[in-house]
């Protein structure tokens, strides 16, 4: 495999992903970085951080060499979230490289690479121009700039952790025990930052019993992907024998984050983007906003869009897709935007996702009465849904087409993200997107009633199947 081989392979729609041994080499990532200083330019220095894995030092070190040669400065902010990441490009006004490959097993690594601002890249907006570029870059070297650039480090957290305390107040919380999983990711880090006192912070009157603080990026104790029913299995275990309020779930990055309640059942993303949603718009609006959006994406439940009409902003509906969600955000001015992937964004964090500050507004939500997690989730889940079910077919196109031939007439379609067609009495919905990298297609439904969805879900999956 050639190099532009080994790129084509590992520069994905919106970050860069791919094995440590073959393929995300330093080699690869030195090139990388100087293509990406390239495509940003030198006016501002570059944030370089990275998580836990083991391969994650290396391979920034190596990217900053290829900024470095490119006549680049560095900031070197070390271990860190992706989320924290995103801080010190927004705060900073600087791009940024964060080395992580999130929820995936330890073999992998990635990028994710952001322009000053904390904006985010895809292959349309930077990323195949880096890619290209660093394909000549291994074929023929890295040329030296005039004058190489400067490295220096620069530790955020203690930043990051008071910026978010700043935009929700969980002072006047009632007492509340948390019991948190962090997945030996990077949430082992800015959880005791965040909602301790590690960074010099005051205390909360939160009680943090710890799981899996331990950074290890060879994933000890489970996968770090909160997204899979299994990850979550010590957590509601933990959350019943603690008898806690409730639990939060951290992938690798820490970027996303997961809910259990009381009684160790998984809270719906979807209920807590309209917790967050209502929250957010209910701030603006007393601060004297009128005008407010709030994004959604596609898959997300219909209470989502229900809950901020009835807060009187206006819903805008998305595709599925990280940088697709944060460029809504900045032409909208959205105040908040919701992924059921568990990704939360939001306009005082320079439009990017946090799962840290999505934690913070529940917790505070939780806090500010006695109702338990499980009653406040439930008023916020009035719908029935399959969870995505991904299948494998041989011809996508073909699978698609029979879909579209045996539900047509049942609703109304529409193809902002694959096929998403509403039923006619509005019972129900479904939806199917085709993977923009594998031979899969994702299907998703709700429904007002269990046997409903059960009915669709099913026909779905017999006709994608057949």
């Amino acid at each position: 495999m050639t190099d532009a081989d080994v790129l084509a392979t590992i520069v994905k729609a919106y970050d860069v992903r791919g094995l440590v041994d073959g393929q995300l080499t330093p080699d690869v990532v030195r090139a990388l970085g100087a293509a990406f200083l390239d495509e940003v330019g030198a006016s501002a220095p570059v944030v370089i951080g990275h998580d836990m894995r083991p391969s994650s030092p290396e391979l920034a070190a190596a990217a900053a060499e290829g900024v470095v040669a490119r006549g680049g400065d560095v900031v070197r902010i070390g271990l860190c979230s992706t989320d924290e990441s995103y801080f010190a490009s927004g705060s900073l006004d600087a791009p940024a490289i964060m080395f992580t490959a999130s929820h995936n097993p330890a073999a992998y690594n990635g990028m994710k690479l952001s322009r000053a601002g904390a904006q985010a890249m895809s292959l349309d907006t930077g990323l195949a121009a880096i890619r290209d570029r660093a394909a000549g870059y291994l074929a023929s070297g890295i040329p030296d700039a005039v004058e190489r650039g400067t490295v220096v480090d620069r530790d955020v957290l203690a930043d990051y952790a008071s910026l978010l305390r700043s935009l929700v107040d969980l002072s006047r919380s009632r007492p509340l025990k948390v019991v948190v999983d962090a997945a030996n990711g990077m949430g082992g880090l800015t959880v005791p930052a965040v909602l301790g006192t590690a960074a010099g912070l005051p205390a909360l009157p939160i009680e943090v019993v710890p799981m899996y603080f331990e950074l290890d990026g060879t994933f000890p104790n489970h996968e770090a992907n909160p997204l899979e029913p299994k990850n979550l299995v010590d957590l509601q275990a933990a959350v019943v024998q603690h008898d806690a309020d409730l639990g939060l779930a951290f992938d690798g990055d820490a970027d996303r984050c997961f809910v259990v309640d009381e009684h160790g059942a998984a809270v719906s993303p979807s209920a807590i983007s309209a917790i967050v949603a209502l929250r957010e718009v209910r701030r603006v609006q007393a601060e004297g906003e009128t005008d407010v959006v709030v994004l959604h994406n596609l898959i997300s439940s219909r209470i989502v869009p229900e809950t901020i009409v009835a807060a009187g902003a206006t819903p805008v509906r998305t595709r599925v897709g990280h940088s697709l969600i944060k460029a809504e955000m900045a032409r909208t001015n959205a105040v908040f935007g919701g992924e059921h992937s568990a990704h939360y964004y939001f306009r005082d964090f320079f439009g990017a996702d946090n799962g840290m500050l999505a934690a913070l507004h529940v917790l505070a939500q939780l806090g500010a009465s006695d109702e338990p997690m499980s009653s406040l989730a439930a008023r916020f889940t009035p719908y029935h849904a399959s969870g995505e079910i991904n299948s494998t077919v041989h011809d996508v196109p073909a699978a698609y087409a029979r879909i579209v031939e045996a539900f047509a007439h049942d609703g109304v379609l529409d193809d902002l993200d694959g096929l998403f067609l509403t039923a006619h009495d509005g019972s129900w919905w479904l939806s199917v997107r085709p993977s923009n990298t594998e031979p899969l297609l994702r299907l998703n439904v709700e429904a007002e009633d269990a046997g409903t969805m059960e009915r669709i879900r099913d026909a779905a999956l017999a006709i994608i199947r057949a």
